[in-house]
């Protein structure tokens, strides 16, 4: 099981992620924005309001929209 230890968003739908293991992986989101509770993350600028909660050790973002860490690091590249 993977999680995140830090979070910078890039540009557009892409953020660099910093893993437990050391690894640093881009991940582009914007295919996977589908579904009512990530439609708000298709505006960039919503979607470059994305945090770190350490309680769940992943991203999430002001509307309680997360990704589990695992799913990030499958789709993550180097």
């Amino acid at each position: 099981m993977h999680w995140i230890k830090s979070v910078r968003y890039l540009r557009e739908h892409k953020l660099k992620l910093k893993f437990e293991d050391g690894q640093y992986k881009i991940v582009d989101l914007k295919p996977h924005l589908t579904g009512k509770v990530f439609k708000p993350l298709t505006d960039t600028g919503y979607f470059r309001r994305v945090k770190l909660n350490k309680d769940i050790d992943t991203i999430v973002w002001p509307n309680n929209a997360d990704f589990s860490p695992d799913f990030l690091y499958k789709i993550g590249e180097k």
